[in-house]
């Protein structure tokens, strides 16, 4: 067994007891109310799904196993020459809250070299589909495709202990985490670079070698870690993780559950919202004049934009009232790397006057840019230009948390999740009114 694995054990014998004690003996315990908006509303805000692995804070952002990011990217051990964390040390810190050592990060890089290699017949099944097939749809259908490869599901179906569950999973989820740099690399150069694809390279970590698969030079494998590690979690309840979550529940594997996932995530109010800011930001330095306005033209426009009925795009948040700490991770790394880019001088100053138009404007909760407010400025620099890759880039990034969180679920024995349902008559006679009529 693998050091990661032996750790994470560990881990779970701790869990197991806590959570027995609280379902068997605190099971009555209150901890919310659910509201008919809340009802009729997605159920916003009902805290009724459990994870250690991160927590949207309001003031500070997300928090991996209680770091902010500042703090995770400080403590992990990173690449060699760069100022970002190994994705696989994040990895072996989601799924057991402990800070690796660089030894340890470098065992799991090898023993992520060693589980990486993509079956051909995934590539075969890509190469057969249209080449105007959204490339979400392409990634969702290689995980489906690769699900023959299961580890779970062969055992299961030999028959385990329940308490064994959490083994295959870690090792599917592994496998599943190890192969999607190279699937998602596959697909960019299959649909946009003329079916050039670019062999894995066995000595490097999983960051530089998405980035050498894609093509791209250093720093953009800084990118990769950065964006990867940014997009991994945000909680349980946004769609991606929370399908996720949802069809493991039921006991399918991690390459269906995932699956399921990165459909959830391409939908407009989710994953695609970085494509729809770089668009915003580029349609609104055409309408300025192909260059970079003053303050006074800039805050002309967004007020412009507001009275016209339309939004901010990348401003504004449904949990968060500050700025999130994701953006400004990405505006430390653009400061750094690319200062004199127009683009992100337009971000840097929408940034500065966009808050206090929208405080004035009076009609947003939280004034302030969240984490798609410039991702996709960032990888047009690197001359990653294709709007509807960018969803893919979160989706490698958010199988990062969404594994590790049902590797966990299996591990504490979770059940399949089913709320339950009331009728619109049931609501109306809760509020004390007649409805139909």
């Amino acid at each position: 067994m693998d050091e990661l694995k032996q750790v994470l054990y560990g881990k779970i014998l701790e869990q197991r007891p806590r959570v027995r004690r609280l379902s068997k003996e605190y099971g009555k315990v209150l901890i919310d109310q659910v509201t008919i908006a809340q009802a009729i509303g997605g159920a916003r805000g009902v805290k009724c799904l459990v994870t250690d692995i991160s927590y949207l804070d309001p003031e500070e952002g997300v928090r991996f196993r209680g770091k902010t990011i500042g703090e995770t990217f400080a403590a992990l051990p990173k690449a060699p020459g760069s100022a970002y964390p190994f994705v696989e040390g994040f990895w072996f810190f989601l799924l057991t809250g402990q800070v690796p050592t660089m030894a340890q990060t470098l065992a799991v890089v090898a023993d992520f070299q060693r589980r990486r290699e993509v079956p051909a017949y995934v590539f075969e099944a890509l190469r057969a589909m249209p080449r105007d097939l959204h490339p979400m749809a392409m990634l969702s259908a290689a995980v489906v495709v690769m699900q023959r490869e299961s580890i779970f599901t062969r055992r299961y179906s030999e028959g385990m202990s329940k308490g064994d569950y959490w083994d295959p999973m870690y090792e599917d989820a592994c496998n599943l985490l190890a192969k999607l740099p190279a699937i998602a690399a596959f697909i960019y150069r299959l649909k946009y670079q003329g079916d050039t694809s670019i062999p894995s390279s066995p000595e490097l970590d999983l960051g530089a070698d998405f980035a050498h698969m894609m093509g791209i030079a250093p720093p953009y494998d800084d990118v990769a870690r950065m964006y990867f590690i940014l997009h991994s979690d945000h909680e349980s309840g946004n769609v991606s993780a929370h399908t996720t979550r949802l069809v493991a529940s039921a006991l399918a594997d991690a390459y269906y559950s995932f699956s399921a996932g990165v459909n959830g995530l391409s939908g407009p109010l989710h994953g695609l919202a970085n494509q729809e800011v770089l668009r915003w930001i580029q349609a609104a330095m055409d309408k300025l004049g192909g260059v970079l306005p003053t303050e006074a033209e800039l805050e002309k426009f967004l007020w412009d934009t507001l009275n016209s009925g339309q939004v901010i795009p990348g401003y504004g948040h449904a949990v968060l009232r500050r700025t999130d700490p994701r953006f400004t991770a990405q505006m430390d790394f653009c400061e750094k790397h690319l200062p004199d880019d127009p683009m992100f001088q337009l971000v840097r100053m929408i940034y500065r006057i966009a808050p206090r138009v929208l405080e004035e404007h009076g009609k947003a909760r939280n004034p302030w840019p969240n984490v798609d407010a410039q991702s996709g400025v960032i990888q047009w620099y690197f001359g990653v230009k294709e709007y509807d890759f960018y969803t893919v880039l979160f989706a490698v990034g958010r199988a990062i948390g969404v594994l590790a969180n049902i590797t966990w679920d299996r591990a504490l024995g979770y059940p399949i999740e089913r709320p339950k349902s009331v009728t619109l008559d049931m609501l109306e006679a809760a509020a004390g009114i007649s409805g139909r009529g």
